[in-house]
């Protein structure tokens, strides 16, 4: 599981086989929350503004002695609502934590996984970033989503284990080669790093599809390494070792091709322009003669009775009727009958009779 901004969680399948070989089990998945992400940027704005307003307040009180019951109302009434915004944003928090976690845990379950590695960034600084970054990354809930995603591992026997965030996003997971990021192929014109481009082995793709699988081999060679707390039984990795860190590579798989091999061997085959038409392979039941005559044989229902004609269908005031200049008319209809039998119009006025008004009226002269 890696971590991102506005991309929650980023997280893949990995196996380590007998030989010692890593690969990768399909392209992974994304546990995305920027509109989440976006409300509870904006409840923060909103709460720094009104505790900004409700210091002012303060200082006003324990300055101005006759405005001071008038500005304490406006304190307790600026009190409530930051405790309401307080407490908005922590529902919030708590629910989209369980969301990531139950969402972790059932990508696990269903490739089959015994351990959950996950990136541990406490010991990360975000620096150089801007204080509207460094403040996005502080106000989110790693933590929590981390103990919740032990909590639902354990019902299902999956350890989760924590793993060092050193140089997961920078390094290449197949050759381990400085990557190289720039713009994304498919938003030329949006700016950012979230495409990473290998100049070693000439690897490519999203950054954060990159670092959960150098997360995934990392926590799967350095399994001898993993320490339990006693008190806690958190299970982390605490140091990286330089030998196992080489062998911590994403094996190369072939791709296997199910094309066929569609060369021409012989002569085209003749097709005829014109496809026979289907037939009815027994013949219709034989009938009475009536003033149509007999119907040909066909894929027509012989033994269901027939609708009504449209003109014998009843017809109110306000049903749209059909043009009456057309050159299409569909099989069975009748001019005056409508294109729907629940197609109506509104009624004309004419229909509706007008209130007689003039016994209520009275002269003031």
């Amino acid at each position: 599981m890696d971590w991102g901004l506005n991309t929650l969680l980023s997280a893949g399948a990995a196996r380590l086989h007998e030989d010692g070989r890593i690969a990768a089990l399909g392209a992974g998945g994304m546990f995305r929350a920027a509109g989440v992400l976006a409300k509870q940027h904006r409840l923060r704005r909103a709460e720094e503004r009104l505790r900004a307003k409700a210091d002012h307040y303060q200082r006003l009180i324990g300055g101005r002695t006759a405005l001071a019951p008038r500005l304490e109302t406006k304190h307790g009434v600026l009190s409530d609502e930051i405790s309401a915004i307080a407490t908005r944003r922590s529902n919030l928090n708590t629910a989209l934590a369980w969301a990531a976690a139950r969402w972790a845990v059932d990508q696990a379950v269903a490739a089959g996984a015994s351990v959950i590695y996950v990136e541990d960034l406490r010991s990360l600084e975000a620096r150089h970033m801007g204080r509207t970054v460094n403040t996005r990354m502080s106000q989110q809930i790693r933590g929590q989503i981390v103990d919740r995603m032990r909590h639902l591992g354990a019902e299902v026997g999956i350890a989760v284990v924590t793993v060092p965030a050193r140089n997961t996003s920078r390094h290449c997971p197949r050759c381990l080669t400085p990557l190289r990021h720039r713009k994304a192929p498919d938003r030329p014109t949006t700016p950012g790093w979230k495409w990473a481009v290998c100049p070693g082995c000439g690897w490519q793709g999203d950054r954060d599809h990159g670092a959960w699988q150098r997360i995934a081999s990392r926590g799967l060679v350095h399994q001898t390494r993993t320490m339990t707390d006693r008190t806690t039984g958190i299970m982390a990795i605490r140091t990286i070792v330089d030998t196992l860190e080489a062998r911590a590579v994403i094996a190369t798989t072939a791709v296997e091709s199910s094309r066929r091999d569609r060369s021409k061997t012989g002569s085209t085959r003749r097709q005829t322009g014109r496809p026979a038409p289907r037939r009815r392979r027994a013949p219709s039941p034989a009938r009475l003669q009536g003033l149509a005559g007999k119907r040909p044989e066909g894929h027509v229902h012989t033994d269901r009775p027939g609708l009504p004609r449209a003109a014998h269908r009843l017809q109110g005031v306000s049903t749209i009727s059909t043009p009456a200049i057309s050159r299409h008319r569909p099989r069975g209809a009748a001019r005056g009958a409508g294109f729907h039998r629940h197609a109506h119009a509104t009624p004309p006025r004419w229909e509706i009779p007008c209130p007689d008004t003039t016994p209520g009226m009275e002269s003031f002269s």
